[in-house]
């Protein structure tokens, strides 16, 4: 998007202006149900206030087939070259499982019908990296994606909508003890009714509270402040066993896949106690000096995990260096 001419905004509140073109450098369109919400995030010339289905039915009969493809074929080389950087991300060794290989373990086995629900925090980031979505599939997050606790009630209500598919809900482990657990009694009082019975509970198991440990380092310059940021430890899966739905603790990558075989295969709901490492980094693929600075001097400040820090960081970006496939 930040290298376009010509911008299309549909039913979006997209929040992130820095990954838009520069003020001035596109022409806008916006179509919203919602007038509040035109120009809110980059100005526009023409808006539209309407439901998005019938107009863009009206507007595309409108369009002109360009001849010159030269930047799509661009943009699609750039996305198949990211989807390579994030796979080799993704089988990086960790301290415990890398939260990224859980995520792209999922996009491996997907099923088609499936609705996939992720909670606010770290778990969002490798949420929208590494989760592939085929045509079938469906995805809802936290409007602002600033709502923690939401995973869990929202895959609740998509088995009542449709029974007949399987929802996974990706959860950090701080929303998880805020409300997920005490909402694996609802799941196991209601699955019976369900004509499709799996509801996965991915619960990536790190003892804090993750984004919010990167922002401090990334956007503050302050090392992880462990007495607000650490979780009491609690397993998820004897929690889940308790309550009468089968828990599978991970703590390995190389067993990461094999969890989602048996919790995707299994008749009922699944709780996955996915032991993951904390320091694994949510690089950014255009990392800005600002960020680099105030994690440089959050890690010259004393974090706690300084050297893991640097270690994982370094390994994670160096993947984006290697020559990709043509």
């Amino acid at each position: 998007m930040r290298d376009c001419d010509t911008l299309l905004i549909v039913g979006s509140n997209f929040p992130y202006s820095q990954f838009l073109p520069k003020y001035g450098a596109a022409r806008a369109v916006q179509i919203d149900i919602d007038g509040s919400a035109i120009g809110m995030r980059y100005p526009t010339e023409l808006n539209i206030v309407a439901d998005a289905a019938p107009t863009l039915d009206m507007l595309i009969p409108l369009l002109q087939q360009k001849h010159d493809h030269s930047w799509r074929d661009t943009v699609e080389q750039n996305v198949s070259d990211w989807w390579e950087t994030l796979e080799r991300q993704s089988m990086l060794s960790a301290k415990s499982a890398n939260p990224m290989r859980i995520v792209w373990e999922l996009s491996q086995r997907l099923p088609d019908n499936a609705i996939v629900t992720a909670d606010s925090g770290s778990s969002t980031n490798w949420y929208a990296r590494c989760l592939r979505f085929t045509e079938g599939v469906r995805g809802s997050v936290s409007g602002t994606l600033a709502t923690m606790g939401c995973a869990v009630p929202y895959a609740i209500g998509a088995k009542f909508a449709h029974p007949e598919r399987p929802a996974i809900a990706l959860v950090g482990d701080g929303a998880m003890q805020m409300n997920g657990m005490a909402e694996l009694l609802t799941i196991r009082r209601f699955s019976g009714q369900w004509k499709d019975p799996r509801l996965i509970v991915c619960v990536f198991h790190n003892n804090d509270l993750n984004q919010v440990t990167w922002e401090l380092r990334a956007m503050g310059g302050a090392p992880k402040f462990e007495p607000s940021q650490s979780l009491p430890d609690v397993s998820y899966a004897d929690v889940a066993n308790a309550m009468g739905i089968p828990g599978i603790v991970v703590e390995r990558d190389d067993d990461i896949g094999p969890a989602w075989d048996r919790a995707l295969a299994a008749d009922g709901p699944t709780v996955l106690d996915m032991r993951c490492d904390p320091e694994m980094p949510p690089i950014p693929p255009h990392a800005t000096y600002e960020q680099i600075k105030e994690l440089t001097t959050a890690i010259l400040k004393g974090d706690p995990e300084a050297l893991h820090v640097m270690y994982q960081g370094a390994k994670t970006k160096a993947q984006e260096f290697i020559p990709h496939r043509r």
